[in-house]
């Protein structure tokens, strides 16, 4: 059932504590944690603590917790101090375009130079 934990969704195990994970901040609907292949200086994936397959079945049935993604990556983005030189938040909605984990999840990237267009 959408929003519940998924028993084989690796980001719900990382909520859930039963996967380690570096963490980086929590609140009361999110987790956030360094990726463990980062494609920049700073990689930090942003979660909901609710499963949802992508960014937009999460928007679409919970649109505060959609919000509040944006809002922590903003936060830890002034936290590891990129947000003077800018950063990227990105959601990969699909396997075509990225997508390997099918929990909605934003990447914060910065650190380095990013051009347009990606990848």
């Amino acid at each position: 059932m959408a929003g519940e934990p998924q028993a084989d969704c690796l980001f719900c195990k990382i909520v859930s504590g039963s996967i380690p994970a570096t963490l980086v901040r929590e609140t009361e609907t999110t987790v956030a944690f360094r990726d463990i292949n980062p494609q920049a200086p700073t990689h930090v994936l942003v979660i909901p603590r609710v499963h949802y397959p992508d960014a937009a079945s999460l928007a679409a049935a919970e649109p505060a917790i959609a919000a509040d993604l944006l809002r922590e990556a903003g936060r830890i983005a002034g936290e590891e101090k990129i947000d003077d030189h800018g950063y990227r938040v990105v959601f990969n909605t699909g396997a075509g375009a990225g997508q390997t984990v099918f929990h909605a999840h934003a990447h914060l990237l910065g650190g380095r130079g990013l051009q347009w267009p990606p990848g």
